[in-house]
């Protein structure tokens, strides 16, 4: 099992919808800046060869976002992953599920805790 925080208060699922809608290429420029941002946090893991189930534990400041609009956020995650090499892809033969839970904190961010599947 392995642990890893990133501080960083990702953007929500409607952020990323009006990214998408002010400009064709909106959603894309997001993306890419998100996955930068954390990289350097992403390339702390090692690299997986076997599946791996990740838990996300998600830290918010208030209660002002909905849970679903928080945790897309994994999508941006699990794509650094991959870009990272840290794993093969992010499809269900190298990535056997995941599981949310939400607290509120003094910042925003995640904790990834990742398994090893044999």
């Amino acid at each position: 099992m392995i642990c890893l925080n990133i501080d960083y208060k990702f953007p929500s699922l409607n952020d990323y919808i009006n990214a998408c809608r002010s400009n064709k290429f909106g959603g894309a420029a997001m993306k890419k800046k998100v996955q930068k941002d954390i990289s350097q946090k992403i390339l702390q893991l090692p690299k997986f060869e076997t599946p791996i189930s990740i838990d996300f534990l998600w830290f918010e400041k208030n209660a002002r976002r909905d849970y679903d609009n928080i945790a897309f956020a994994k999508k941006f995650i699990l794509d650094a992953m991959v870009e990272q090499g840290r794993i093969k892809d992010d499809n269900r033969k190298f990535v056997t599920g995941f599981s949310d839970r939400f607290h509120l904190g003094k910042d925003y961010g995640v904790t990834l805790i990742i398994r090893g599947e044999e």
